[in-house]
C-alpha cells in the first residue's frame, strides 16, 4: 500500500486530503502537535513543525509528502504574529527537506502549500503563475516560504508547490463565518466591493493535490483556484442569494476594520484584491467539478 504524509494534516483543508487520500486506498499518515488514536486506520504522529526527530522515520519508503503546516492568516497582522506565520512557514519546509535527507528511500513526490498572497494586491489585473512577487507583507512571507521550498536540495523527489485562493467548505475557513453573518444581514459588499477574490472549493482543491501527487507530468508552481475569480461584491451578492437576503448595506472600510478588530481578524483580508488565474492547471488537462461560484454555493450553503 502506498503511503502519504500530511504534515499538518488535522486542520480544514488537512482532513478533506485525509479523506480523499484515504479513498484511494493510500495508507494516510498525519505529523500534527497533537496526536490521537483514530478508529478510520489512519495513524497520527507527533511533530512539533521544527525539528527532524522521530517522524522522519514515517517518510523514509513513503510515496508522497504534503505540507500544510504554518500559522495561519487569520489573525491580527503584528509584527508578532506575521513573525510567527513567517518562521511556522519556514521552519516546517526545512525540517522535512531535512527528513526526506536521511531517508534510504526517499519521497517520489513533495507537495508543499503555498498562497495566492504572493502576488500581493493585484487590482484589476489577472496573475497567472508567470507573475513576479507582489510588494505587501504577506508576499513578502510567501516569497520567503517559497524560497525556502525552491532551496530544499531533494533531488530524487519531484516538487510541486500550489498557491491556495480563498478556500470554499463547509466545515471550516471563512466561508461560515460569512454565511452566518450573511444571515444576520450583514452580508454586504466590504469597502468598495471592487476588489478580486481567488477562490477554490475544498473538493476541487482535494482532486488539485490528489493530481499533484498522482501525475507525474506535474512538477514547479501552481495557482490552485478556481478560473473564474470574481469582486468582492458579486461574491457576496451569490451568497446573499444562497441565504435568501436579497440586500444588505455595503460594509465601508472602517466598518470592516471594525469587524475585523471584534473577530480577531486582519482587515487586510477582505480588502486586498486578489485576482488570479489557474493558467497551468488548465493547461495541464484539470477538469474542475466547480468552477464557478453559484453552483459551488449551492453545494455548499443549501
Amino acid at each position: 500500500m502506498r503511503r502519504i504524509v500530511i504534515a499538518g494534516g488535522s486542520g480544514f483543508t488537512g482532513q478533506a486530503l485525509v479523506a480523499a487520500f484515504s479513498a484511494r486506498e493510500f495508507e494516510v499518515v498525519v505529523l500534527t502537535r497533537s496526536p490521537r488514536k483514530r478508529q478510520d486506520g489512519v495513524r497520527e504522529a507527533v511533530w512539533d513543525g521544527k525539528h527532524v526527530a522521530e517522524w522522519r522515520q514515517l517518510l523514509d519508503g513513503a510515496d508522497a509528502v504534503i505540507n500544510l503546516a504554518g500559522q495561519s492568516i487569520n489573525c491580527p497582522h503584528t509584527p508578532e504574529n506575521l513573525r510567527v506565520i513567517i518562521t511556522s512557514r519556514v521552519d516546517s519546509v526545512t525540517a522535512i527537506a531535512g527528513a526526506i535527507g536521511k531517508a534510504a528511500t526517499t519521497p517520489r513526490v513533495w507537495v508543499q502549500a503555498s498562497a495566492t498572497g504572493f502576488y500581493g494586491d493585484t487590482g484589476d489585473v489577472c496573475r497567472d503563475e508567470s507573475a513576479p512577487v507582489g510588494s505587501d507583507v504577506l508576499a513578502k512571507i510567501c516569497r520567503q516560504w517559497e524560497a525556502a521550498f525552491a532551496a530544499a536540495n531533494v533531488p530524487a523527489t519531484r516538487k510541486v508547490a500550489l498557491r491556495i485562493g480563498f478556500v470554499l467548505g463547509r466545515d471550516g475557513g471563512a466561508l461560515p463565518v460569512l454565511s452566518k453573518l450573511t444571515k444576520w444581514f450583514l452580508g454586504g459588499a466590504a469597502g468598495g466591493g471592487r476588489q478580486y477574490i481567488s477562490w477554490i472549493h475544498l473538493a476541487d482543491l482535494a482532486r488539485m493535490f490528489v493530481a499533484a501527487v498522482e501525475n507525474e507530468k506535474l512538477s514547479g508552481t501552481f495557482n490552485a483556484v478556481a478560473p473564474g475569480a470574481v469582486t468582492n461584491a458579486a461574491f457576496m451578492r451569490e451568497l446573499r442569494r444562497t441565504r435568501h437576503r436579497p440586500w444588505t448595506p455595503p460594509a465601508p472600510v472602517f466598518a470592516v476594520k471594525l469587524g475585523a478588530r471584534l473577530l480577531g481578524s486582519e482587515a487586510s483580508l477582505a480588502l486586498v484584491s486578489q485576482r488570479c488565474a489557474p493558467k497551468k492547471f488548465l493547461a495541464a488537462g484539470f477538469q474542475f467539478q466547480f468552477a464557478e461560484l453559484a453552483p459551488a454555493l449551492d453545494h455548499l450553503c443549501r
